[in-house]
């Protein structure tokens, strides 16, 4: 795909008020210095500067909106906020933002954009790659990735269970089609769900959301999931989702949180599109009750006593099936 390839539409663009879902994207790179990445961005995207300490940056941008820009270390974020707030800068912040640039990844943090429109942050990309970002592929230790927020259709539990059964059989597959890089497979970060939880998921009938909140928290009681639902659940009950995981970086909005695709923003032929239009294969899937059915029957049937799916043997037989169905 080139930098400006076609986004994918999902079969369910309007939220049921009618207006146009949105998603909002997250990246991580490293390569250049948060001011760099700053500097760059508002210079060429007409942009100006709004907030501003040693570890983030908020940035206006007329043709996409609020843009942040952070370096992805919570202990330097939290002391250099205090320390704008304080109104007394602490000189040994701007030497230790200097060297965490040469540590962590800068995160451009984008806004809700419609899902109709997300042509819109192709310029974005062209100038990070640019300037010199580098993603997932940088370091044999990094676990860069592009984190994928779209917003769910409705907030109840007959639009929520489809997508979780859609997700929960096409996860194996979706680490081979996004190339998941072997760093990135080996974190924490992107843990897929138990197969317990998705013999449960495709064994409930219509279950209503107690049912899914129960299941998923006792399941996936962590922020690290390839399909990170706790936002979304926190968005209809914050306390459960704390009483369950207890962590203050849970932050509620009625979105999906997918965390898989690799950010490859280095080279010249990846755009924002390759990820997306992947995910969009959950949102195919999800609105075809009787496909997802019978891929949930497939699996089931798939099992061996003791042992479980084998793992290359079902992505073999997804990839054929999805062709067959039209789907990807």
């Amino acid at each position: 795909m080139s930098s400006h390839a076609t986004y994918r539409q999902p079969p369910r663009l309007e939220r049921e008020d009618g207006e146009t879902r949105q998603v909002g994207f997250e990246l991580e790179f490293s390569g250049v210095t948060l001011d760099e990445t700053a500097d760059a961005l508002n210079q060429q995207l007409n942009g100006r500067v709004v907030y501003q300490t040693e570890a983030e940056l908020v940035l206006e941008i007329p043709s996409i909106g609020k843009l942040t820009v952070e370096l992805d270390w919570a202990f330097l974020k939290r002391k250099a906020a205090e320390s704008e707030k304080s109104g007394q800068p602490e000189e040994w912040l701007k030497p230790l933002s200097q060297a965490a640039s040469l540590l962590v990844p800068v995160e451009v943090v984008c806004p809700p954009v419609a899902m109709d429109q997300l042509e819109r942050l192709d310029p974005l990309i062209d100038i990070l790659r640019k300037l010199g970002a580098q993603g997932t592929e940088e370091s044999l230790i990094a676990a860069y990735g592009v984190h994928i927020n779209p917003e769910i259709p409705t907030l109840d539990a007959s639009c929520l269970y489809p997508y979780l059964k859609a997700f929960s059989l096409l996860q194996w597959w979706l680490v081979e089609a996004h190339e998941v890089n072997t760093a990135r497979k080996i974190s924490p970060y992107i843990g897929l769900y138990p197969e317990a939880y998705v013999v449960e998921l495709i064994e409930q009938d219509q279950p209503d959301m107690d049912a899914l909140f129960a299941a998923y928290l006792e399941h996936n009681p962590t922020r690290n999931r390839a399909l990170d639902l706790l936002p979304l659940l926190a968005e209809l009950d914050e306390q459960r989702v704390q009483r369950a995981v207890g962590d203050a970086k849970v932050k509620a909005r009625p979105t999906f949180h997918y965390r898989l695709p690799n950010c490859q923003i280095e080279r010249p032929e990846w755009s924002l599109a390759d990820s997306w239009n992947l995910w969009c294969v959950v949102e195919a899937l999800a609105d075809q009750p009787e496909a997802l059915d019978e891929l949930g029957q497939a699996f089931l049937d798939a099992r061996i006593p003791l042992i479980g799916v084998n793992r290359r043997s079902w992505v073999e037989f997804v990839d054929a099936w999805l062709k067959d169905h039209g789907l990807v």
